[in-house]
């Protein structure tokens, strides 16, 4: 455990890649492989569940300090993070744990879950009583399902890669599965991680347990140059890109598998795309875009059809014919039991077609090519991309390979997106961040003027936490402190003065919200210091948007 706290420290305490890069070398080179195992698994994004409900936590942790409930309250209202408070006001340790980091996750904090109030409570204080400072912080964030950290999963899969000797790309497939929480991380699992390639074996044969897994996905780059700087539109396959969820469709050994970018499991809330697998052969793997689609029709429905299928617990008749879905096909990545990753994408799609028209069913369509002469033709049709539905355009290499990730080594894939949605917003509540933002309000919460009957009053529509410089977001924290208003818990109300401008990819009615809408990726662009809070944009610009997204 302490290797990992301080691992956890370090990089919590810079942006430095290249500092972090470093101390993920240092950790895995010296672990053991159960401890390891652990550790890339919560580096990578695997999520810990929470043991222990917030209110017990806090009241052990006051009650062991001997803190009035409003003394310990204010101190956490000063800290802004529970985790961070509760290492703070304990006493100092009386002994010391020389456990690692597999034994505190498997013997202690995993055996939590469903014990009484009475014996968490014996045994909290005494796992925080052999604990420093930083441990104690590191494991109550694991307790309370809180965990966060800074760091890239290609940085893990770079580290584990310099510390195994083995290309990055294979570390990078042998993870694709990680952080999926039915198989619990494991020392032999490790080691297979980090094995050395057989000489001359340019693809790892899977284990017998991992032969559902799906590729590592490849990513596309964000195009910020003029696309005619690209070349010949000959050269490039022209692509929608879909509002959807990106998604692998896996058949071997007479199963299917639906796996999502993030590498969550997604079977179960897809049974449709599942059945798909009575009809394509085995060996067969599909990457392409779940979409809601109601069959037979021409074009998918909005992103907010498709929610349903993810954010409710149980999938009811009513559910699965509300949101219908289908699988937009862009690639064809094994085919027969063969990896066709190497293969040129034009080649890959040729098979892709030829597989889909033979199947000819509602369920799997193919992205069309969009067609032009040139790319000022192109730019023309992304100007439309709102009034289809898109978010721009996808530009592939035709002669790419599949790659790993965001790389430019097997060819490039580009997504040029169309600008997004832009409003003047007010700032009107704020609360802090986490990790090395945790002491500074920077999650905040923006208002636009509904202007309804005459009256003018800010109505809250989006919630905004990147975008600002570490400088701003310092300059923002100490106007939020001079101008509070209220304090709900952790949240401030603030008087409001400040006028952001908030950028957003996607709008949609939501009667959940007050505001009667709810935007997709809202972030800050940028703090319009010219303007004054009556500049502000209103609620009927924010319907305009919908209404045009809607058309």
């Amino acid at each position: 455990m302490k290797r990992f706290a301080t691992l956890y420290a370090a990089l919590d305490a810079t942006t430095s890649t290249n500092e972090k890069l470093e101390a993920l070398i240092a950790y895995f080179a010296g672990a053991e492989p159960e401890d390891a195992a652990w550790a890339s698994y919560f580096l990578a994004g695997g999520k810990p569940r929470q043991s222990v409900p917030t209110r017990l936590l806090t009241e052990f942790a006051r009650e062991r300090a001997g803190l009035p409930e409003w003394l310990f309250e204010e101190s956490y209202q000063a800290v802004g993070d529970l985790a961070e408070t509760i290492a703070h006001v304990l006493p100092p340790a009386s002994r010391e744990s020389s456990l690692g980091l597999a034994q505190w996750i498997e013997e202690r904090v995993l055996t939590l879950r469903g014990a009484s109030p009475a014996e968490l409570r014996e045994r909290l204080l005494s796992y925080w009583d052999e604990l420093n400072w930083s441990e104690r912080f590191l494991l109550t964030k694991l307790i309370g399902g809180g965990f966060r950290v800074g760091v890239a999963r290609q940085l893990v899969v770079r580290a584990l890669a310099e510390v195994a000797g083995v290309d990055h790309k294979r570390i990078a497939q042998r993870m694709v599965g990680w952080t999926d929480s039915r198989e619990k991380p494991s020392a032999a699992r490790y080691l297979r991680l980090v094995a050395p390639a057989a000489e001359g074996d340019d693809v790892d044969t899977p284990h017998e347990s991992d032969i559902g897994l799906p590729y590592p996905f490849f990513l596309a780059h964000p195009l910020q140059a003029d696309p005619a700087t690209l070349g010949s539109t000959a050269d490039w396959i022209v692509e929608w890109k879909w509002d959807g969820i990106r998604a692998q469709l896996v058949k071997r050994a007479g199963r299917v598998w639906i796996w999502s970018r993030g590498e969550d499991l997604v079977t179960e809330r897809f049974p449709e795309l599942a059945s798909l697998g009575a009809a394509l052969p085995d060996g067969t793997v599909i990457d392409g875009e779940i979409l809601a689609w109601e069959p037979g029709a021409s074009a998918p429905l909005p992103f907010a059809r498709l929610q349903p299928r993810i954010t409710r617990k149980s999938l009811t008749k009513k559910v699965l014919a509300d949101s219908p879905a289908a699988l937009l096909a862009y690639d064809l990545l094994e085919a027969d039991g063969r990896d066709l990753r190497t293969e040129p994408l034009e080649s890959r799609r040729a098979t892709l077609d030829a597989l889909a028209s033979v199947l000819a069913v509602d369920l799997l369509r193919v992205s069309p090519m969009v067609v032009a002469s040139g790319w000022q033709a192109l730019a023309a049709l992304r100007d439309e991309s709102r009034a289809r539905g898109v978010e721009g355009l996808m530009l592939k290499e035709r002669s790419s390979m599949y790659g790993v990730g965001r790389t430019k080594a097997s060819g490039t894939w580009w997504k040029w997106k169309i600008d997004p949605y832009s409003i003047d917003a007010v700032l009107l509540y704020a609360q802090r961040g986490h990790g090395r933002r945790a002491s500074l309000y920077t999650d905040f919460t923006f208002a636009v003027w509904d202007e309804a009957d005459g009256v003018r009053t800010l109505v809250p529509f989006a919630k905004a936490y990147s975008g600002l410089t570490d400088e701003e977001m310092r300059q923002v924290d100490a106007i939020v402190r001079k101008t509070t208003i209220e304090k709900f818990g952790p949240v401030r109300s603030v008087t409001p003065t400040l006028v952001f401008e908030i950028g957003f990819e996607g709008i949609q009615a939501s009667p959940r919200h007050k505001s009667g809408i709810a935007v997709r990726f809202p972030r800050m662009l940028r703090w319009r210091t010219d303007k004054a809070i009556e500049d502000a944009d209103t609620l009927d610009t924010l319907k305009g948007f919908l209404n045009e997204a809607m058309a």
